[in-house]
């Protein structure tokens, strides 16, 4: 537990509550009545564990245990009613009139399939069957009988979900197109608790969320939610819904064991181990608290990709030289390799007055060797978390809750660029309050990032370091030492040539290579830890002579997330309509850290700098308020029912926006819903998309918000990225000189970048969805239109230092030669050099996406069950390039098929599930490249042994080992194998 500081008060203050609380209120439950009973299967007379039993009407409730008995205390008074439900069976209501009676009671055997309860797309309890959104809901049974490894890999099974896999500790759901790695625009709750990590914008999949032993359910609202729930729900979300302590009591433990790589491609096979622990208990109907723990370690999946995005057809490599197409590419920028970033052309040399064929002043575009991610990310992974709760009932309809969450992870996730995290550190404290019509929600959100890393700036610290500046301006330089054994052995070989370009060329990067730090030797190692922990991402040189000898990669980031929110229903008051009203407030506070995040109030040139305290100056503050009311009204008994929704949200960095959502249900025949959606949503910049002010000499990294740009011009003094890389190809084919430069000047197109504004959509969404054939079919289906304004995303443009554009001086500052400042020569003008910005910016275009889903789930006979469901999702092409790629990222069509059986034997049960989807580009600032079409099997066999509480499961995700990859720089993923081992209700 290395780092992780658990919230000892809270752990004292429940084992207290465990130890004393039953003598505190021992005189009290003289007027309490207790019902005990057993629930069982009419035909086999089977206990049902897990049964629900609940006081109708009130909070009260309980649950059956592995036997199907149940106690429950409770001051209500007689006769009351008890519901009792259990998944398969009809639901049963029983009057209880008097005391001292054991009830039992037999539950008739019926699938009854789409009977859900969701509250996630109204913010209400009502039927799936007529939420105005589609909703997709995993209850605790599905969760159980998933042939996925995990609760959160089942979510990939639903509906329209796609799930990219960062790292066996984190993977991130997407809905309906436009998926990135770190999804800023999917929002993930757990009991109403937002999970993203702030600085780093991404809610970190299950990293701090519930167990396999306290999952409840799981709710998915595909597409827009923003409506009622704001800011970053915009492509959906994700509500993991956890057990109650005082309806689900007991210890319960744990244990899965696996082992994956088993083909030992990437790595020899590892084992992956899991450890959970669950303990609630309840004391009368008043107070509860429940813990959990869990300890999960393994080897993750690599990414070792090693195809060549920088082809040398393009105009960024040296198409002039076909001697260089293929392997012998002296521009290559691997998937996942660092250092050598040609395409961005952060690691890049123009190598120029070379006579190649006879042809004088002839230049090269050579990219440094840079690293495997495999040499520079361990493979091992650990996720350690722990919650606690505390709940009291001041009356039988209204319960008040703390609760403390804490997660500590290891993993990789990609964003600009791949990120190490390592003993990333979230803590989540939360106060709720509910009753019937009112609930009120306080958190606090703190994160730390541990000892985690940046792989780039790693990879091009390390080569800078060990192996020279990216330059020709000194002996030492690496391009001087390349440019040297080039005609070194031009000279030896009777002049450069196309037929000798590709050994020469290999010949010069080995002699340029010599002597720097060579992954699995002690020198690197020693390089590698040194980098990992500084803070600052710029290494010394003559342009920035106080930074880092060695230059740095650390990711330390510290922020504080501070939320509350409170919704009312009113319908009790307003009668005419039910009427739901709530409002909300966020603040993040983040900590500036001189490399990540600064203070904007300090000079440009001291926001880097520590203050005498050790500070880089006082917290960022960003900020966010809304509030939102919805009305319904059923009309035709009960046969149409409307909603109508609006919100309003406001950042003080922007104009306050207004949401609205109109929807309409419509019941034919008590079974056929028809659904019809209208909504817009808006998306207020991440806090990283927002502030973020990286300071990596080479590129530098800078957040939406305009005034950020004050003092250095790249919203309206800059060139677009491609416009440079075709002036300099240009310039190159012509001589490489400051003539063939001002001759080319029309190749540049100024960025001219708009001012940062919210993320918008216009949402238009049918459905229907039925109950058939005597409760035997599901029939779900879906169709959407998204329209997008101000897609945010990641441009990077090129500024001339000190001059404007469209000057002379100004074109001569895009030379690659003009990287950096240059001093006059008898052929050249000096130049000042050139400053590099990656900006979040909005695009230019619309976009419009549209898509449509169906799903159909099957009794046909028995206990066995079919589901299957497949989705389209395609975007509409513009007739004009942006000013950045989009990246829609998604495949046009996914599809799944799940076959089993709960209990084809006596207590014995299987799954499997076929998962397919067909290729796709995927577009990113770090890399872009194709992702191959494949298919994967899961499955699993589970068996029930209720005499020892105990449920094994054993099975396989991607049964057949299909080594695929689900986004571009992101891990091979292949078979995992599992046996788990489940024990309930000990206690």
């Amino acid at each position: 537990m290395t780092h992780l500081k658990i919230n000892v008060f809270l752990i004292g203050a429940l084992l207290f509550t465990s130890i004393h609380v039953p003598f505190l209120v021992k005189g009290q439950e003289t007027n309490m009545l207790q019902i005990t009973g057993k629930i069982t299967d009419d035909q086999k007379g089977e206990p049902l564990s897990g049964a629900s039993i609940q006081i109708k009407n009130t909070g009260e409730g309980t649950t059956a245990d592995q036997q199907g008995r149940f106690s429950l205390r409770t001051r209500a008074r007689i006769p009351f009613t008890l519901t009792i439900t259990s998944i398969g069976y009809d639901v049963r209501e029983v009057v209880v009139k008097s005391t001292g009676s054991d009830f039992n009671i037999a539950l008739a055997t019926r699938t009854v399939l789409g009977n859900e309860v969701v509250v996630t797309a109204s913010r209400v309890s009502e039927s799936i069957l007529k939420s105005p959104v589609a909703i997709e809901k995993l209850d605790i049974r599905a969760i159980k009988e998933s042939a996925a490894p995990g609760f959160y890999d089942a979510l990939e099974n639903v509906k329209g979900v796609q799930m990219t896999t960062s790292s066996l500790t984190f993977k991130v759901p997407n809905t309906r197109g436009f998926n990135i790695p770190n999804n800023f625009r999917f929002m993930q709750l757990v009991d109403g608790v937002d999970m993203q990590a702030a600085t780093l914008g991404v809610p970190l999949g299950n990293a701090i969320g519930p167990t396999e032993l306290d999952i409840q359910s799981v709710e998915i609202t595909p597409g827009a939610a923003s409506a009622l729930y704001g800011m970053n729900a915009i492509n959906g979300m994700a509500n993991l819904i956890t057990k109650n302590p005082f309806t689900n009591q007991g210890l319960s433990v744990y244990q899965k064991l696996g082992v994956n790589h088993v083909d030992g491609t990437d790595h020899a096979p590892a084992l992956l181990t899991e450890t959970a622990i669950r303990y609630a208990k309840a004391f009368n109907d008043r107070f509860a608290f429940k813990l959990n723990a869990d300890y999960m370690q393994g080897t993750d999946w690599r990414s070792n990709t090693r195809l060549d995005q920088n082809p040398n057809n393009l105009k960024s490599a040296n198409p002039g030289f076909p001697a260089l197409n293929g392997a012998a590419n002296a521009a290559f920028d691997g998937w996942n390799k660092y250092g050598d970033d040609a395409l961005a052309g952060s690691n890049v040399v123009s190598v120029g007055g070379l006579t190649i064929d006879g042809k004088a002043n002839q230049t090269l575009r050579v990219a440094r060797t840079g690293y495997w991610e495999t040499d520079l990310v361990s493979p091992s992974v650990k996720n350690i978390k722990f919650d606690g709760s505390l709940h009291f009932k001041p009356t039988t309809q209204s319960e008040i809750a703390y609760t403390y969450r804490v997660g500590s992870m290891d993993g990789v996730f990609q964003r600009g660029n791949k990120i190490r995290l390592q003993d990333v550190i979230v803590q989540n404290h939360a106060l709720q309050f509910k009753n019937k019509n009112f609930s009120w929600l306080s958190y606090l959100s703190v994160e730390n990032t541990g000892n985690s890393y940046n792989v780039k700036p790693l990879a091009d610290n390390m080569d800078l370091y060990s192996g020279g500046a990216t330059d020709t301006k000194s002996a030492t330089s690496w391009g001087t030492k390349y440019k040297n054994a080039l005609n070194s052995f031009g000279t030896a070989h009777g002049g450069l040539n196309s037929a000798n370009l590709a050994e020469a060329t290999a010949y010069a990067r080995q002699q340029a290579d010599a002597g720097r730090a060579e992954p699995g030797t002690p020198r690197f190692d020693s390089i590698k830890n040194v980098i990992t922990r500084i803070n600052n991402w710029d290494i010394k040189s003559g342009s920035i002579p106080d930074a880092p000898v060695t230059g740095g990669a650390a990711l330390i980031q510290k922020s504080k997330l501070y939320h509350t929110e409170a919704q009312w229903d009113l319908s009790s008051k307003v009668k005419v309509v039910n009427l739901l009203i709530g409002a909300d407030a966020r603040i993040y506070a983040v900590v500036p850290d001189g490399n990540n995040f600064v203070d904007f109030r300090r000079p440009i040139n001291e926001r880097n700098t520590p203050l005498p305290d050790g500070s880089f100056g006082k917290n960022v503050l960003y900020k966010k308020f809304g509030g939102f009311a919805q009305v319904t009204k059923t009309l035709f008994d009960e046969h149409l029912k409307l909603f109508g929704s609006l919100r309003y949200d406001y950042n003080p960095e922007f104009t306050p926006r207004v949401t609205p959502r109109i929807a309409a249900v419509y019941t034919a025949n008590e079974r056929h819903n028809f659904r019809v959606t209208y909504q817009q949503g808006y998306r207020f910049p991440a806090l990283f998309e927002a502030l973020s002010f990286v300071n990596n000499g080479r590129v530098k990294r800078v957040g939406s918000l305009s005034y950020i740009n004050e003092g250095l011009g790249y919203l309206d003094n800059s060139y677009t990225q491609q416009s440079v890389i075709n002036f300099n190809a240009a310039v190159s084919a012509q001589g490489n000189t400051d003539e063939a430069a001002l001759a080319n000047r029309s190749l540049l197109v100024p960025a001219n970048l708009p001012k940062a504004r919210p993320e918008k959509i216009n949402s238009l969404e049918i459905g229907y969805k039925s109950i058939l054939f005597d409760n035997k079919v599901v029939i779900d289906v879906d169709a959407y239109s998204n329209v997008y304004d101000g897609f945010l995303g990641q441009v990077q443009v090129y500024v001339p230092k000190g001059e404007t554009i469209g000057s002379d001086a100004g074109v001569l500052a895009m030379l690659d030669r003009n990287r950096d400042a240059t001093a006059a020569t008898a052929t050249t003008a000096a130049s000042k050099g050139q400053d590099r910005y990656r900006v979040y910016t909005n695009a230019k275009n619309t976009y419009t996406n549209y898509g449509s889903s169906l799903g159909i789930t099957y009794n046909f006979y028995r206990k066995f069950l079919v589901k299957a469901n497949a989705a389209y999702n395609k975007m509409k092409a513009n007739k004009t390039d942006d000013i950045f790629v989009t990246g829609f990222n998604t495949p046009d069509w996914t599809a799944n098929i799940t076959f089993g059986n709960r209990e084809i034997l006596k207590n014995f049960g299987f799954n499997v599930t076929w998962r397919w989807q067909n290729a796709f580009l995927w577009e990113s600032p770090l890399v872009t490249g194709s992702i191959n079409a494949y298919h994967t099997v899961d499955a699993q066999v589970n068996l029930r042994i209720p005499a020892f509480k105990t449920t094994i499961k054993a099975g396989a995700s991607d049964l057949l080992n299909h080594r695929y990859l689900q986004y571009a720089g992101g891990p091979t993923i292949g078979g995992l194998y599992y046996l788990s081992f489940t024990l309930d209700n000990l206690l």
